[in-house]
């Protein structure tokens, strides 16, 4: 019989979270049985679907509004659901490993409920949540974390092994963290490059423009769609470019404001706003796209965290427009150009340059591509993960 996998994931409907669904493939094609408890979406209203293979139990949930009081809410509700569903899933069939990806800092919880009857907890640190309450809550920030420090050290003492994104997660499982490094091992989120395919340009999508520019991922509060749309009114107005479109690909808790903020900055003609698009329109998109955005700004999370849409970018080849974060540049490499952090007109002068300069971004667009082919790609991850799970589980081989 095959060893069952439980995932349990708050930030994302499965399968829009990228990194989990592919995980959630990778462990199916390798004989795992897979079921994910996640949130519902808007474009994943199904209680209860199976999806190539992968069992996926979705419970509703309202996104956090409101500051502190409103993640309690949110993560309150979270737990109460995945809780409920995980031991509705464990009456059934049994659960070898419990694979919990983070925020919150709460679903070893869950795991311990099921320890009693031999499940394994595996974390999959997705966020550095401490760092990540510092960097949306200025004010009250250091309270909060505290606690969840706190909370990060329970999850890490109870875990059998821990998953991390990159070599500043690991340094972080390994040192405030406390665990033994042969228990962590990093699994990248590369991307899967049978779904980054280069097309034809779209000329339509340039809006009668010159230039295209490209932005795909999550709205949040510290993404950095502010900064990239300021630094598009410093582009036009200051900078006197007149050429260029940009499309901005991707949802999230700031959507509407960052629709808002677009207009206050009479940015009508010069922005699109899609929401959540298909693969198709966003590989069409990229494949035209001359520069593409990464405008997340430095602070104590984004500094050491790997960014999806740069690594999406390069297996594009396309060009790519960063501030200087420490963990942009490892990824990236030669493939971006990187604006001082949070230097709005620094970020415009440097757009500017690469449309400036063709053989510039003819020459980032093969290194980004060649780069994602022999080291970041998903294929890659995919090997470690499996790996790592053969060896907790006793399947190896």
């Amino acid at each position: 019989m095959s060893r069952h996998v439980l995932i349990l994931v708050e930030n994302l409907p499965v399968p829009f979270d990228r990194r989990v669904w592919q995980e959630s493939r990778a462990l199916v094609e390798a004989g795992y049985e897979v079921t994910v408890i996640c949130p519902k979406g808007t474009d994943a209203q199904e209680s209860e679907v199976t999806l190539e293979g992968v069992h996926v139990l979705r419970y509703p949930l309202r996104p956090a509004q409101g500051g502190p009081l409103g993640f309690l809410r949110e993560y309150g509700a979270a737990m109460f659901h995945t809780a409920r569903l995980a031991l509705r899933v464990a009456r059934t069939r049994r659960v070898d490993v419990v694979h919990a990806c983070n925020p919150p800092d709460l679903l070893f919880l869950v795991a311990l409920l099921l320890r009693p009857t031999g499940t394994r907890f595996v974390f999959d640190h997705h966020d550095l949540v401490p760092e990540l309450f510092l960097s949306r809550f200025a004010g009250g920030g250091r309270a909060l974390y505290w606690v969840t420090r706190a909370l990060e050290w329970l999850t890490f003492r109870c875990a059998d092994g821990v998953i991390s994104t990159n070599e500043s997660y690991r340094a972080v499982a390994t040192g405030r963290g406390g665990v033994d490094p042969g228990r962590v091992v990093v699994v990248r989120s590369g991307p899967d490059l049978s779904r980054f395919v280069q097309r034809p340009p779209d000329p339509d999508l340039r809006r009668g423009k010159r230039y295209l520019a490209a932005y795909l991922g999550v709205m949040g509060p510290q993404d950095g769609v502010d900064y990239a749309l300021r630094a598009l009114h410093v582009l036009r107005n200051d900078l006197g470019r007149e050429d260029l479109h940009c499309i901005f690909m991707g949802s999230g808790d700031v959507y509407e404001q960052m629709v808002e903020l677009s207009l206050e900055l009479g940015l009508e003609n010069v922005v699109e706003f899609t929401g959540r698009v298909p693969d198709e329109f966003v590989q069409r998109c990229l494949s035209t796209a001359d520069v593409c955005l990464s405008p997340d700004p430095k602070n104590p999370l984004n500094d050491v965290s790997t960014m999806n849409k740069v690594l999406e970018y390069m297996a594009m080849g396309r060009p790519v427009v960063s501030f200087d974060l420490a963990e942009a540049r490892v990824s990236a490499g030669d493939a971006a150009v990187y604006a001082p952090a949070n230097d709005v007109r620094a970020f415009a002068v440097e757009i500017d340059g690469l449309l400036c300069d063709e053989q510039q971004r003819r020459a980032m667009s093969l290194q980004g591509r060649q780069r994602i082919e022999s080291e970041l790609s998903w294929d890659r991850s995919r090997e470690v993960l499996v790996d790592f799970y053969g060896r907790l589980t006793g399947s190896a081989g």
